[in-house]
């Protein structure tokens, strides 16, 4: 069986045309035609989600798990189709995305074991002590509960591990949220085919149909509807500083305000302490930009920055990564806006007068070339701009004189997703000195490897300080994300024949 787009929405339960359509741009073959969300759309998904919540958020854990493994069965079932479109639509080989489509399989089905076991719950319980003195205390019982509809904003990035049927839903289904997906324009018809599959999961599993919906969409108005309906408990994001962080005011700004867990950008900096330079810089260098060049850079964990000491072992380190990039091919972006804006980060490197090239190429059209620039560490400290993420195979390095001024660097450094020390035994000192400060401005601290890829598990934090992030408590990978669409809820003698949910 074959499946394929249609242009629908999919709305508790129904494929809905629109009477307004917006055109796909692939990077091949020919554009098709979707449906343009509406607020009244928005409405109805909304609604239908939360008349979900009160059965879906209080079914048996075994019974979401077996939702979630579904999930994954059917997407898997549709495996050839998603990865035929996905590379039409996007550009992404077919190698990367078939990666992709087991990466979401596997965060449903390590959801599905995670609430199984229990363990989201948090469950703590204080017996009651009624002989106590000077008063008793009451029976305590406390457990993490589900939240309500949760908004999920597709990434461009990711057309499904953080998309669709990604991280953002995986975890909200996992919690007990039904979720209202705002798909990408990017890749509109790999979305449809994933919510194909998770509708067929919802009557295979005889689910609410309002537990899931999909809403297409390239304008600004229906996502800004979505955030602000009074119905929705909590949204999802991955994208831009921008727009993320207009969303994330609109959702402080209602009259009951709700989070917004928004991943917005990181240069993701690399500290190369001297020992490692001097062992090991061709190895680093080449390394680093094998990183940076992957997925032509469109990764929000692309390390656009290392820092290195001057001198001879940052030189050949320097050296390393301009050879390994002057021999990166073309690669195709994901959408000709991302193209245009990895061209306009060319062009703001290149006026700036404290900016060194070292590898410059010239990127036409939809696709892209590396580049690598170089300044040093009191230019960088001094304009704030050289930290701005370029989204594309585009690297900085910073040169610094000794360990004080790197240490100094560090703390200069807007909060980040991830940060990365090359260390060799004899730069044990400084890379003591230098974890404190790594701490405090990433989710994720690396040594001796390089930061691109996010393992799926239950260790792995993907966040950060701001602007990384909106809540640096929260992590969008790892089963400690469906915290951000849980909430603790004590429950005070309860009698036995009134059990608590969950």
């Amino acid at each position: 069986m074959t499946f394929t787009p249609q242009g629908k929405h999919l709305i508790a339960g129904h494929w809905v045309s629109g009477t307004d359509t917006f055109r796909s741009s692939p990077a091949t073959g020919s554009g098709a035609d979707y449906a343009r969300g509406t607020e009244a759309d928005v409405d109805r998904a909304v609604t239908a989600a939360e008349d979900a919540f009160w059965s879906y958020g209080y079914l048996s854990r075994d019974t979401r798990a077996a939702f979630l493994d579904a999930i994954a069965d059917e997407i898997e079932a549709r495996g050839a189709d998603i990865t035929a479109i996905g590379t039409a639509e996007t550009g992404l080989p077919a190698a990367r995305l078939e990666g992709e489509r087991g990466r979401t399989t596997g965060q449903l089905r390590l959801f599905a074991t995670h609430i199984r076991l229990g363990a989201h719950l948090d469950a703590r319980h204080d017996p009651a002590l009624p002989d106590r003195s000077p008063l008793p205390r009451p029976d305590l019982r406390m457990i993490q509960r589900p939240i309500g509809p949760v908004a999920v904003f597709g990434a461009s990035n990711f057309p499904l591990a953080f998309s669709t049927a990604g991280g953002d839903t995986a975890a909200a289904l996992a919690a007990g949220c039904p979720v209202v997906v705002k798909g990408h324009p990017a890749h509109p018809g790999t979305g449809e085919i994933v919510a194909q599959a998770i509708h067929a999961a919802i009557t295979r599993c005889d689910m609410h149909p309002g537990v899931f919906s999909l809403i297409q969409g390239d304008q600004v108005g229906f996502a800004q509807a979505l955030v602000q309906h009074p119905l929705i408990s909590a949204v999802g994001f991955t994208g831009s500083l921008k727009a993320g962080r207009a969303l994330f005011d609109l959702c402080a700004q209602r009259p009951e305000p709700i989070p917004f867990f928004g991943e917005l950008g990181s240069v993701n900096p690399m500290f190369i302490l001297p020992a490692a330079a001097r062992a090991r810089a061709d190895d680093i260098g080449t390394g680093w930009a094998g990183s940076l060049t992957m997925g032509a850079g469109q990764f929000c964990t692309n390390p656009g920055i290392a820092v290195i000491p001057t001198g001879a072992d940052g030189d050949r380190i320097v050296a390393a990564a301009a050879r390994a990039l002057a021999d990166a091919a073309p690669q195709t972006m994901l959408t000709d806006g991302i193209a245009a804006a990895y061209r306009e980060g060319q062009e703001r490197f290149a006026a700036r007068n404290v900016v060194r090239p070292v590898v410059t190429t010239r990127s036409d059209g939809r696709s892209a070339t590396p580049n690598l620039y170089e300044t040093d560490a009191d230019s960088y400290l001094a304009d704030h701009g050289l930290g701005e993420e370029i989204f594309g195979p585009s690297g900085l390095v910073v040169r610094v004189a000794d360990a004080a001024q790197m240490a100094q660097l560090a703390r200069g450094f807007d909060g980040q997703l991830t940060a990365t020390i090359h260390m060799d035994a004899e730069d044990a000192e400084q890379a003591r000195d230098l974890l404190p400060i790594l701490e405090r401005k990433a989710g994720r601290i690396l040594v001796n490897g390089f930061p691109t890829g996010v393992e799926v598990a239950d260790s792995m934090v993907h966040g950060g300080p701001y602007p990384a992030s909106t809540n640096f408590g929260a992590t969008s990978v790892g089963t400690l994300s469906i915290r951000r669409f849980l909430r603790p809820v004590c429950y005070q003698n309860l009698p036995e024949d009134l059990p608590i949910p969950g």
